[in-house]
Order: structure tokens, then sequence, then C-alpha cells
């Protein structure tokens, strides 16, 4: 799946040639990466906030790459007799490759975004819609305007279908993932608390993940919990299409099935078993907690929408990430790794699938970012859960500013130790624990808790 110098023409202008070169190629694939890249890609070279791909140039050429994409004002860098096209900026050029690429794939686009939940649902994708054929996911964070531009461009004619995960700090930046890629299924997990520091309120949070809609294919379906008014609101405002609703409930009594439309799909789990029912259906899935099994619906309800079919029992194994789903058991511990971020509804979740453990608890936690405002109040909310649960010892780290005010204004029990470094945390619980005992690990990326996880007795 080729791209040609004319086909480029059209988008980019008219390609510059010096001396007298061959003015037609083709290219296999767009690179941003000079240590990774072959002849026979064309090269973008874009502006990062530590890197420019300018600084690079010169390499790619050795390499043998036939021509490249550059900015304004930036020709002195291209070697004489080397072929490339100059535009006002190579981010939005390279996005608008994405969007050709996107289009002669010719297959089906899922674009998952929420406040939580939208890695482990993309993750699900893999297992449960194995059937539709070859799969690519977004791996890794691949989920901003770079990341989800790179995940269309690594396809290959060989897939079959094509996850994108999409994630978001402030207004704007879901419509343009969503311009690029052109979706044909739209998935919002949630409308949580994540970056309500930068965006000021959960309304403005949902109007931002409704965005995912804007270039939603009109015949295609958006996929959302059921029960969010401020979800439901602003989908209504921007959205004329079709909407499915998912609802989760721990068991049958006092649910009337006739009070539920058809465009809900309702789901009953058992925790004890780890098991969804949906349909006269049932479905184990490897992944415990009632927010996975939410997840979990969101993924069947993409495969209705794909004609996929399922046998009366099923069981499926997803694959862990570090830092999210992620189980160890050590010589000692029983260690929940959810170090990858924090948020205020992730925390609870996890503190409920945590006190499901039989054994003695314990909790790392690291202080929640981008709540604005809202972080005392999310930090207060978490901290009662804690005191009036069975857990043995949080150790709470957070900055010392947070750390004065805790001390000063908030009643904390005695089993909460606070701490402004990660440095010695090992130490201490590898002391105050044994054998049996269950710890879960988490807070923002800014802690970097995944250092920790490897040092446990």
């Amino acid at each position: 799946m080729k791209f040609s110098t004319s086909e480029i023409n059209q988008i980019l202008g008219n390609i510059n040639i010096n001396g007298s070169v061959k003015s037609k190629f083709f290219f296999r694939k767009v690179s941003i990466d000079s240590r990774t890249i072959s002849p026979e890609d064309l090269f973008i070279a874009l502006k990062g906030e530590k890197f420019d791909g300018h600084d690079f140039l010169k390499n790619v050429f050795k390499i043998g790459v036939k021509a490249v994409v550059i900015n304004q004002g930036r020709q002195n860098l291209v070697p004489k007799n080397c072929p490339f096209w100059v535009v006002a900026d190579t981010k939005e050029a390279f996005q608008n490759l994405a969007l050709i690429k996107r289009r002669k794939l010719k297959i089906p686009v899922i674009a998952i975004t929420g406040s939580v939940g939208k890695t482990t649902t993309k993750e699900m994708t893999l297992e449960v819609l194995k059937s539709y054929g070859k799969i690519k996911v977004s791996e890794k964070n691949n989920n901003n305007e770079i990341g989800v531009g790179l995940t269309i461009h690594s396809c290959e004619e060989s897939d079959d279908l094509l996850v994108l995960e999409m994630g978001m700090r402030g207004r704007g930046q879901i419509e343009i993932l969503s311009k690029f890629s052109e979706p044909n299924i739209a998935v919002i997990t949630n409308v949580g608390s994540s970056h309500i520091g930068i965006l000021g309120s959960r309304d403005s949070i949902a109007k931002a993940k409704c965005e995912i809609t804007q270039h939603l294919n009109p015949e295609g379906a958006v996929i959302i919990p059921d029960g969010d008014p401020l979800l439901d609101e602003n989908l209504r405002k921007i959205w004329n299409g079709k909407v499915i609703k998912v609802k989760l409930e721990k068991n049958r009594e006092n649910i009337k099935l006739n009070s539920f439309s058809d465009n809900v799909i309702l789901g009953f789990y058992d925790s004890s078993k780890n098991i969804i029912q949906i349909e006269k259906k049932f479905f184990e899935i490897s992944f415990k907690g009632i927010h996975n099994a939410l997840n979990f619906l969101y993924v069947y309800a993409i495969s209705k929408e794909l004609s996929l079919n399922f046998e009366k029992y099923n069981k499926f194994k997803f694959r862990s990430t570090d830092g999210r789903n992620n189980v160890i058991n050590t010589n000692k511990l029983l260690i929940m790794d959810e170090s990858y971020n924090a948020s205020p509804e992730s925390v609870k979740a996890c503190l409920k699938l945590l006190l499901d453990y039989p054994g003695r608890h314990f909790f790392i936690f690291g202080s929640m970012k981008e709540l604005g405002n809202k972080s005392e109040q999310y930090h207060r909310e978490i901290f009662k859960l804690i005191n009036i649960s069975d857990i043995q010892r949080c150790i709470f780290i957070c900055d010392k500013e947070l750390e004065i005010k805790i001390r000063k204004y908030w009643q904390i029990s005695e089993k909460i130790l606070i701490v402004n470094r990660i440095d010695n945390i090992n130490t201490m619980i590898n002391e105050m624990t044994i054998k049996g005992d269950v710890l879960l690990v988490k807070g923002s990326r800014y802690w970097q808790l995944d250092k920790l996880i490897p040092h446990f007795n």
C-alpha cells in the first residue's frame, strides 16, 4: 500500500527537485524516526518538545531515503540534489497523509476514548474480536496526534480491523484525531475527572469526549455508558446517528428487562466467578473487577456492530500491560500493579478490587495530578475510603504543599503515612508485610511508581 509522488503532490503541493534527479517515486510508508527508517520510506521531519526531525535530514538521505517533508524555512538543511516537500506545518502534513492512508485501507476503524478504561477496552478487542481477522491496535501510549497517526501509518494491506485509542488534554484534540482517522464506530467509556484541572468541569470533559463523533461515519455508531445525563446531552447536540448504550448490573433481582430500550445492551456480572451474562450468553474474563466487566460490555457492543457471533459459553484471557491490570505474585506478596496513572474513578475502582482479595491489604498511593482546584476534594474522598476500610497501611506520596494542608486541616487515620519521595518505600513495605499480603500500587505518572515494582520481596 504505497504512496506515489503524484498522490503526495495533491496533498502537500509539488515536490521540490534540486538538479536532474528522478521526480517520480513510490514510498512504502511514512516514517518520523531516522533510527528505524528504510530507503523505501518517506521521512517527515517533525519538531517536538525534545527533538527536531530536521536535525536528522542528512542522516536519512545517507540511508538512501528518496525524499523528505520539511517545514518552511528549513530548506537550507536539505543536501543538494535531494528532493523535498516544504509545508507550513509538518505535523499537519503527517496527519493529512495519515488520512489518505486510512482511506486506502478500506477497513473498519474503531476509535476509543474516555477518562478511564480506554486502554483496557482497546486491549480486550484483540482477544474478543480475533475471529474478525487481523487486528491492528494502538501500541503503548500512542493515543495522541502523533501516536494515532503512527498507528494508521503502520497498518498493512493484510489488516482487517483498526482499533485506535484516543487520549486528550484539552478541547479540540479529539476532533483532530477523529478528522484524520474517520472512525466507523466510536466508544466513549466514561466522563470522569481526569484533566478536570485543565478543562474545568465534567461538562467540558463531556463536550471534549463527544468530539470523537465529529468525523464519525454517518452510517456508523457511537457506544456509551447508560445513565450519564452529561454525556447524553452533549452527544445529542452534535450526533444524529446511531447510539448504543451499555449497562452492567450485579444481579437480575428487581431488574425489569422490558424497561430498557432496544439500543441498550444489558449485562449481569458475577464477581465471584468473574463471569458476565449478556443476551443468554456467558463470558468469563481474565481481568477482575466490575470496571473491567463494563469495559468488556463496550467490546461486546463493538462485536455486535461487526456482526460477530459467540458460543453460549466463552472464555477470554487478555494480555496485561505494564501498570494496568497487571497482577504479580512474588515470594511473599500479591501485587496489583496499576502504576501507570491515576484518577479519582480509577483509584476507587482499584481500591474496591484490592479489598476483594483475601489477606491483609496495603496501598502505595501517588497523588493524582491535573485535578486543579478539585484536587483536595478528590483526595479527601480517597482518604475517607481508606479510613473506613481494612487497609493495614497506605503510603501516600505527595508534594510538600499538599502534605502541609493535609496535616493542618484533614483528619487522617494512623494507617496513612505521608512521604514526599519514593525513596525507601520498598524497604518500608518489605518490612511491614508478610507472606500472603496484597499490595496495590497506583498513582499519577509523575511519581513513576513502576520503578518500585521490581524491588518488592
